[in-house]
């Protein structure tokens, strides 16, 4: 696997290395010894998956409340998505500024996303599939998010929203 930290500290893309041959390909995508060797969060205890209809479906950004922060390993399954991270870390030089990645089934990429960060995505396809390893279990006292169109943060959307649940715009905006 190849480990791309992204400009905010704690995230990086993750990129199998396949080994190929005429039947196709074999690639690790999780290895907990070399996540765990990149400072990273080894152990994942739930697994979500997002199936999302139509094309320019957006959900985020979402996050935990500590004591029950968590990370996540995002990986679009079927068609391809706009992955979005906001660094929340109080004291972080990079606190409010956001990365976006693509991820697609034909690319095989992953996202890991740190604790602390919040996370939300825009679909660039119909039917894309989207799934996540968590650190720790969904706790619904917790579960908070910020509102993915705040002006202060100016995320950039690829597409006009299509579809947005009325919780995530009714999500608050992002405070300093």
């Amino acid at each position: 696997m190849i480990f791309s930290e992204t400009k905010l500290a704690g995230a990086f893309t993750v990129d199998p290395e396949p080994i190929a041959d005429e039947r196709g390909f074999f690639a690790r995508t999780f290895c907990s010894e070399a996540f765990a060797a990149h400072g990273l969060c080894s152990t994942f205890v739930q697994c979500n998956v997002s199936f999302n209809h139509r094309r320019g479906t957006l959900r985020g950004m979402h996050y935990q409340a500590a004591p029950f922060a968590e990370a996540k390993l995002v990986r679009c399954t079927m068609g391809a998505i706009h992955d979005v991270i906001v660094d929340l870390r109080e004291g972080s030089p990079t606190r409010g500024e956001w990365v976006a990645v693509e991820l697609s089934a034909a690319g095989w990429r992953a996202l890991y996303v740190p604790e602390g960060f919040a996370h939300g995505f825009q679909t660039l396809s119909d039917d894309a599939e989207v799934f996540y390893q968590m650190s720790v279990a969904f706790e619904p006292k917790a579960a908070r998010g910020i509102d993915a169109a705040d002006p202060v943060l100016a995320i950039r959307w690829p597409l006009p929203v299509s579809v947005i649940s009325a919780a995530d715009r009714a999500l608050p905006g992002f405070v300093r």
